[in-house]
């Protein structure tokens, strides 16, 4: 189906944060890869016309946070595989991290990233690095990379620690409009950790990496933001400590947004010695290795269940703007080695909405406010004024969900290069059945 071609969705429940709307027994309308009507008992001609029983309609998602790996690690993920892991998950638009071999620090990667996502089936956003070659000493020319189509700034996976550097790069980033995304994390107090320093590493003899580690950065990222009067976000929130110092800023008036992943909303330390602590795991997709599963690491680490209790009242109140999958595919032989040796990262895009649902199934959002999570909030931060919202003349970008549609987590099934999630075998409650983007189905199950 071309993108000028017309369909028209019936019988849907829209749901959308960006008009605050939550009606059901509506008809939508997509002409030109836009959002043409909406209304009930539409009968307008259209190339296809799909009755849709009542399912969900919602903007599609929009991650802030992924790494596609290239170019320079192919072998674990392509920006062709990884829209595809996307749109798979409901996701729409992807932000691609810079930590690639060539990293993203010049216009030329930029370009390069933006020509191989030209025929991907999601809309590929590349994030460009905030210093050269991610070393945290020389400032990127954010000018030339925002022109080249750098939809944001980040040394994500590590840490600017010259807050000099980082004053200046929030400074030029503010004059660009562009997002700086923060890795928030005390390279010192971090250094040698592999999981939360807590009661699982004290018992299992595994190094650990405190809370203050995150904690710490977190206050002087929003210290320079609120002293600047320019915005920042926050990557990843993982601690209590976190979500308090960013709803005391926002209260304030600071400039701050945070986004949360699905594994710090729903795992805590635990999962590291007992990957079924919380799940009745399906017995046809359980993994072999339980204990020490490397599935369970990632950085930031897996907190305590106090952490998780926070993070889930901080989205719920929208101290946490957006849920970001962080997804980071690893190849299979590299996380089957010892714990302390496997690399940080888990990846996220084709659980991540379903892991939402089941958020609203436990009554920690309703369904208005995972939409606004999913893709109002994101498309904000990102600036990307022709999404996050199905209001008309915007671009037809949607996920259609059938919520009674059970399944089962398995990476064998994945569309992403990689498997390393820490979700086999959890059964989750609705399901995207198709993607939509430009007003084209890219996914259909």
């Amino acid at each position: 189906m071309s993108s000028n071609a017309s369909l028209l969705l019936k019988n849907v429940r829209l749901i959308d944060a960006g008009q605050n709307r939550d009606e059901k027994n509506l008809d939508i309308f997509l002409r030109d890869g836009k959002v043409a009507e909406i209304g009930s008992s539409l009968n307008l001609p259209a190339d296809q016309v799909f009755d849709l029983n009542g399912a969900w309609v919602m903007p599609g998602a929009i991650d802030l946070h992924v790494h596609l790996r290239e170019p320079g690690f192919e072998h674990k993920e392509t920006i062709l595989s990884g829209a595809e892991a996307a749109v798979a998950g409901g996701f729409t638009s992807i932000a691609c991290m810079a930590n690639t071999n060539p990293v993203n620090d010049s216009a030329a990667i930029t370009r390069f990233i933006l020509e191989q996502a030209a025929s991907a089936p999601a809309k590929v956003l590349p994030v460009a690095a905030i210093s050269k070659g991610m070393a945290g000493q020389e400032l990127v020319e954010m000018g030339d990379l925002a022109a080249a189509g750098a939809a944001a700034f980040s040394d994500d996976g590590k840490t600017v620690a010259n807050s000099k550097l980082l004053r200046h790069a929030l400074e030029y980033a503010s004059i660009f409009n562009k997002p700086l995304l923060c890795h928030c994390q005390d390279n010192d107090l971090f250094a040698g950790g592999v999981i939360h320093e807590g009661m699982i590493s004290a018992a299992h003899g595994l190094a650990g990496i405190p809370t203050l580690a995150e904690d710490v950065d977190i206050a002087r990222t929003i210290m320079l933001a609120e002293y600047l009067k320019v915005g920042v976000h926050i990557c990843h929130l993982s601690t209590a400590t976190g979500v308090r110092l960013v709803r005391s800023a926002k209260a304030r008036g600071v400039k701050v947004t945070a986004e949360a992943t699905p594994h710090h909303l729903f795992l805590d330390e635990r999962a590291v010695v007992d990957l079924a602590y919380s799940e009745d795991l399906d017995e046809h997709v359980r993994p072999q290795q339980l204990r020490y599963n490397t599935a369970t690491k990632m950085s930031p680490p897996l907190r305590a269940a106090e952490d998780v209790t926070a993070l889930r009242e901080g989205l719920a109140d929208g101290t946490i703007d957006a849920i970001a999958t962080d997804h980071a595919p690893h190849e299979a032989t590299e996380k089957a080695v010892e714990y302390e040796l496997a690399p940080f990262g888990v990846v996220g895009l084709e659980t991540a909405v379903a892991l939402g649902l089941r958020l609203v199934t436990e009554k920690v959002l309703t369904p208005l406010t995972l939409a606004a999570r999913l893709s109002l909030a994101p498309a904000a931060i990102l600036g990307l004024d022709d999404r996050g919202s199905l209001t008309i003349g915007k671009a037809a970008d949607l996920m259609i969900i059938d919520p009674q549609r059970e399944w089962v987590v398995d990476p064998g099934k994945f569309r992403s290069k990689a498997g390393n999630t820490p979700f086999a075998g959890w059964r989750l409650p609705g399901r995207v059945v198709k993607t939509i983007v430009d007003g084209r189905i890219v996914f259909n199950l």
